[in-house]
């Protein structure tokens, strides 16, 4: 693949199907698997596997604690000697009575512990929200990928349906007195309502293109099995870290104690729920990309066994750049649409403007080392995540894809359809909380959501790891999607020149503006 050339291998040869073969600079073909590969990003994948036997160890130590038997190592009394000591007395005057015998401040009986301090008392609620969520990533990629139309509709529900579920749960947290969630969802309410207002006039391009790539994956079941692998995958960790949040959960912590652990413990699942996602996403993607590039499954140029080369090369050579994009590329591209959402509507408000521009140039800087379009070449290619990231940004800005990119709002959809998902499971398993034990309904369910977008966000990164190939592949050689689909080719292509045409006259009408506010000058 090349990195910042606008013509691609395919154009310079004439033939609208790369050769297998790899060019004689050692580089291979856009349609070749490298002949040999080297492990990228050793670092991130050695941290990746501390983090593991770390937090496993936690996990594993803090269930066991109260399985069963409440405070099975004694460690209750130890996280709140910390909290007592704050409050010790002052020395005793002469002629006071001798203290009591000196122990631990916080004794508890192994024996007399009541039902809700238990591990098993919360495990069966997050089993409750593991279940939803999986039944839940499995509806909606049957649904999606089941008919030629499916996908639209239920993307179509997702985006028109969040915000008013979000109000409703906003709402129920009112009733519940929770006032911090109640805000933070109508907030988060209000946000969505904004943001769709916003794009709204993108959505017909943006159906459309989410429509090529469902119908791409229905082409491709095997891609379905994989996420669905995965998700099972998941539901082996979740099991071993719900049962260590539960017991953290039964546990009696002071200051918040149980929020800040929990919150650590969350930012672990997430970051394993998006590694297992992005691998999710360079087996497909990859597998999707050498399909458009050789013109099917059934072509004879197509590398043997490509599924399985693909998952071969996403878990060990390619792993570690999976966990270092991991890390940082969701949150970018989250703050970037919210960034682009409000920079198109400002006006010619120019305060604002300048602020707003000055977080956007921040934002695309860091968009050109972590984009979700890296994991293409790092399966194809077996480049390093930030030289992936690289090469991607810079073909699509050579080629002027990146305008028509940036107009497509395919990434928000799917989040959104991850974040209703999400909703979903933790109001299913809050109420549930709420109705016997009302003091950990929040915790319960806040953490119960993320399980739920965990898991219906590995099978929604199908569909749109299928989108990011095509971008790719319509920067590589436009050829390639014009053999597939000529009718989406043309729509692709009137598209990118309106989207060209109205940059350029934005460009113009700011430069004008600007030099009718300079100080008018004599002529020499």
């Amino acid at each position: 693949m090349s990195s910042s050339s606008s013509h691609s291998p395919c154009a310079e040869s004439g033939n609208p199907s790369p050769h297998p073969a790899a060019p004689a600079g050692g580089r291979p073909g856009p349609g070749a698997w490298p002949a040999r590969r080297r492990c990228r990003d050793v670092f991130w994948l050695v941290l990746f596997l501390l983090h593991l036997l770390l937090f496993g160890g936690i996990l594993a130590l803090a269930g066991l604690n109260r399985f069963r038997i409440a405070d099975r190592f004694n460690i209750t009394p130890y996280l709140q000697h910390g909290h007592s000591n704050n409050h010790t007395a002052a020395p005793p005057s002469a002629g006071a009575p001798e203290p009591a015998t000196p122990g631990p401040v916080v004794t508890v009986s192994k024996h007399k512990a009541q039902p809700s301090e238990l591990t098993e008392t919360y495990w069966k609620y997050y089993g409750a929200a593991g279940a939803v969520g999986a039944v839940l990533a499995w509806a909606w990629l049957a649904a999606a990928a089941g008919k030629r139309d499916g996908g639209r509709v239920v993307m179509r529900a997702a985006v028109h349906s969040l915000t008013a579920y979000l109000a409703v749960v906003s709402v129920l947290c009112f009733w519940g007195n929770h006032f911090f969630w109640a805000v933070a969802l109508a907030v988060g309410a209000a946000l969505h309502f904004l943001y769709v207002m916003s794009v709204i006039d993108r959505f017909p391009f943006t159906m459309l293109v989410l429509q090529k790539a469902v119908r791409m994956v229905w082409e491709l079941p095997d891609v379905m099995r994989v996420a669905y692998a995965f998700v099972l995958v998941m539901l082996c960790w979740m099991a071993l870290w719900s049962f260590g949040v539960s017991g953290i959960v039964a546990m009696e912590i002071p200051n918040r104690g149980q929020w800040w652990l929990v919150l650590a413990l969350s930012v672990s699942l997430f970051w394993m729920g998006a590694i297992l996602s992005n691998t999710v996403h360079v087996i497909v993607s990859g597998m999707v990309f050498l399909v458009l590039v050789h013109g099917g499954q059934a072509a004879a140029s197509m590398p043997p066994k490509p599924l399985r080369k693909s998952l071969q090369y996403a878990v060990t050579t390619s792993f570690g750049s999976i966990c270092y994009g991991s890390l940082f590329t969701a949150a970018i591209r989250t703050l970037r649409w919210e960034i682009r959402g409000v920079r198109s509507k400002i006006g010619n408000n120019e305060c604002l403007l300048c602020c707003v521009d000055f977080l956007f140039h921040i934002v695309e800087t860091l968009v050109r080392f972590f984009n979700k379009y890296a994991y293409v070449q790092v399966t194809v290619n077996g480049q390093s995540f930030n030289r992936s990231a690289r090469d991607a940004w810079e073909l699509f800005q050579s080629t002027g894809v990146e305008a028509l990119i940036a107009y497509d709002c395919s990434g928000a959809v799917l989040l959104m359809s991850t974040i209703l998902g999400g909703l979903i499971t933790g109001t299913c398993t809050g109420v549930w909380t709420y109705y016997t034990q009302s003091d950990k309904a929040i915790i319960v369910g806040s953490t119960s959501m993320l399980i739920g977008m965990i898991l219906v966000g590995l099978t929604v990164v199908v569909v749109e790891s299928a989108v990011t190939s095509i971008y790719i592949c319509y920067a590589e050689d436009p050829r390639l999607i014009q053999r597939w689909d000529p009718e989406f080719f043309e729509q692709m292509s009137e598209t990118l020149h309106q989207r060209l045409q109205y940059r350029s006259s934005r460009v113009r009408q700011i430069l004008n503006g600007r030099l009718d506010h300079l100080p008018s000058t004599s002529s020499i």
